[in-house]
């Protein structure tokens, strides 16, 4: 944290306490107000703790969405550029693209990608797989019957494992009601928006592995 802090400036954010008529009180999580000195050491502690963390995560938060801006503008501004001077037009279908340096030791990559939704026809595929399954009994395949149990059983009512569906569809069953409810399947796929992901990749010679910029604090 010692090194964080020579490096980062905390975000504002609210006190937990309060200064009534010359009185330290803390706010609890009622919303009521405890004196200072009542409130255990232990527990000062981590509020301070916590505090101090968060300052610094807000900070990093506003770094993070500041780098995406700029990134974003920089990309435009070369993308205008290069299809205004010279007629070279940057990027796939989608807005997909990989930029590298002269030496080729780094490279930005953009990756857009569609936000998938299903619509009502999902529940009639999963009922008629359901009559598949009852039907087949003991002759299914159990990794299938996994499958299914993986892409609709959810902790969440009306959820569904987009990963497990779409490995449904790669399946080759020759049933008709299999069959139809693959179309059902294909029919409730909707887009219902995109989001762009930016990759930064450096390597240490042309030949080398390409090795991530991490950016995702989960995965540093």
């Amino acid at each position: 944290m010692t090194e964080m802090m020579s490096r980062f400036t905390p975000a504002p954010l609210p006190a937990g306490t309060v200064e009534i008529e010359g009185k330290t009180y803390m706010r609890d999580a009622t919303g009521g107000l405890r004196p200072k000195e009542l409130v255990k050491a232990s527990d000062q502690l981590i509020d301070e703790t916590v505090r101090r963390i968060m300052g610094f995560a807000v900070a990093l938060s506003e770094q993070v969405a500041r780098f995406k801006g700029h990134t974003f503008d920089d990309i435009g501004a070369l993308t205008a550029l290069l299809d205004q001077e010279y007629g070279v037009k940057v990027g796939g279908k989608k807005g997909n693209m990989t930029l590298t340096s002269f030496d080729g030791l780094m490279r930005v990559e953009i990756r857009e990608q569609d936000c998938l939704d299903f619509g009502p026809e999902l529940q009639q595929a999963k009922s008629l797989i359901d009559e598949c399954l009852t039907e087949w009994a003991a002759d299914s395949r159990p990794e299938i019957r996994d499958i299914v149990t993986r892409a609709f059983n959810t902790d969440r009512p009306g959820q569904v494992n987009r990963s497990e569906i779409f490995m449904l569809l790669r399946l080759d069953i020759a049933d008709e009601r299999w069959q139809a409810a693959m179309r059902a399947i294909r029919d409730a796929i909707r887009v219902v928006g995109s989001k762009t992901y930016v990759r930064c990749q450096m390597r240490s010679a042309f030949d080398g592995a390409w090795e991530t910029v991490t950016i995702d604090l989960a995965k540093a």
